[in-house]
């Protein structure tokens, strides 16, 4: 009886062992592995760009860690899907890519901060998202649980913190702009005013969200063709369908 006793006890501990380490696979991590990450953004840490070495695969998963529905909501294609959208719009904000040029879409995360540095100085464009304005920086601050109206800097070489800001970002809504995430994971349900407006669930909705005011109701343009095209690759190479309504060339922007 002991002997079986024994076993048993060991049959247990190696099924909560296994089920702790399936739980453990199923964050970020477990679809943006260490290589895909690399694969994503192959010229990251190129010498041309002035972010080489700052946005590391550990920061992105330590900044993801604080965000628990980030990358880990719904189905598997959801997943894909939510990173597909998250990580072609962050790599619009930072490439170093070539218009027209072969590998135009190999270039995310080449910048860290704005060229500039001349919008909304001293709270310019940083992060992968570009965080810019004093109230982003606020609200963004705030939520992290660090002061960034004092310390924008903070944004620029603190990588962590830098990808914490994209991830609030992502996930919040403000006003009356839905939050990207519920845009990508098809949660969000446009009201009158917005269909009024011609914004319709898709990834061009989400480009409005983050710079409407430039890029969107103007007809067709350089900077949503990036966008779209960066999307484009990381769906093909999550495995994910990239759905419709990718442009938002004809959409209101949401201050109008």
């Amino acid at each position: 009886m002991a002997r079986f006793a024994a076993l048993a006890v060991c049959a247990a501990a190696l099924l909560l062992a296994v089920a702790a380490g399936g739980a453990a696979a199923q964050g970020v991590g477990s679809v943006i592995t260490r290589s895909v990450y690399a694969s994503m953004l192959p010229n990251r840490d190129n010498s041309l760009c002035p972010a080489r070495g700052f946005y590391t695969y550990d920061a992105f998963i330590a900044a993801a860690n604080t965000f628990p529905g980030f990358g880990t909501t719904g189905s598997a294609d959801d997943i894909k899907r939510d990173l597909a959208a998250f990580f072609g719009q962050t790599s619009h904000e930072t490439t170093g890519g070539t218009r027209g040029a072969a590998d135009q879409f190999q270039w995310g995360y080449c910048f860290k901060e704005e060229i500039s540095k001349a919008t909304s100085p001293p709270y310019y464009g940083r992060g992968p998202i570009q965080l810019t304005g004093r109230s982003n920086y606020d609200l963004a601050g705030r939520a992290i649980g660090k002061d960034l109206v004092s310390n924008p800097d903070l944004v620029s070489t603190d990588a962590v913190v830098s990808f914490r800001t994209a991830m609030w970002f992502w996930m919040t809504a403000q006003g009356n702009k839905p939050s990207c995430h519920n845009v990508a994971l098809r949660r969000w349900t446009p009201t009158a005013a917005d269909t009024a407006a011609g914004r319709v669930p898709g990834y061009g909705v989400i480009t409005n969200i983050i710079n409407g005011g430039l890029e969107c109701g103007m007809g067709r343009n350089d900077a949503n063709v990036d966008r779209i095209g960066y999307y484009t690759r990381y769906c093909g190479m999550l495995g994910t369908a990239t759905g419709g309504n990718l442009d938002c060339y004809t959409q209101r922007n949401f201050a109008s």
